[in-house]
């Protein structure tokens, strides 16, 4: 079971760096996140697992793809800070180091029964996890604020009527200036 989910958070990681869009590499970097925690989880520290999954998974990528609306997607990528051979040998070292680490764990302490998943979340960790989904939630609307593209409920937005009043002002003035011409 650790190695399938190394082996796809290790493949949604390079679907992140390999995507031709940003939303899309946001979405691949949630889902390393989230098969994370799911790991972190199945190796014995569920505090970090739901730390990652309403964190890493959760708040970071409302986030990213906040950001990413408002910077927009185009723009040309920048160089690269780190060499390619040294990029490739941390790759491999990494999921290499939690495996022997995954494989030492196991063989250095037998496993304990620890609680079931429902009841970690739910039971143990339950208003801690009720908090975490309120606040993404609420992000999630405030963005959707954020983006929205529709005018307000209540007619002009403010920017419009101030738009509008300074045109009005401009165009009085501009007749102003007509008529002062044409008396001399």
């Amino acid at each position: 079971m650790t190695a399938v989910l190394v082996g796809a958070a290790i493949l949604a990681a390079i679907m992140a760096t390999r995507a031709a869009r940003l939303l899309s590499s946001a979405l691949w970097l949630a889902a390393v996140s989230a098969l994370l925690s799911v790991l972190f989880f199945d190796l014995g520290a569920p505090q970090v697992a739901v730390i990652e999954l309403s964190v890493g998974a959760g708040l970071v990528t409302v986030l990213f793809i906040f950001a990413i609306n408002l910077a927009g997607e185009a723009g040309k990528p920048p160089a690269a800070v780190v060499p390619a051979w040294l990029a490739a040998g941390i790759a491999v070292l990494v999921p290499v180091l939690l495996a022997a680490l995954a494989a030492f764990e196991a063989v250095a302490t037998p496993a304990e029964p620890g609680p079931a998943f429902a009841e970690m979340l739910w039971q143990q960790r339950g208003l801690d996890v009720l908090v975490q989904i309120v606040l993404i939630f609420a992000g999630v609307l405030g963005l959707l604020g954020l983006l929205a593209e529709v005018e307000a409920p209540l007619g002009r937005s403010a920017v419009k009527e101030v738009v509008a009043r300074r045109e009005q002002d401009l165009l009085a003035l501009e007749s102003a200036a007509r008529k002062e011409e044409v008396r001399v």
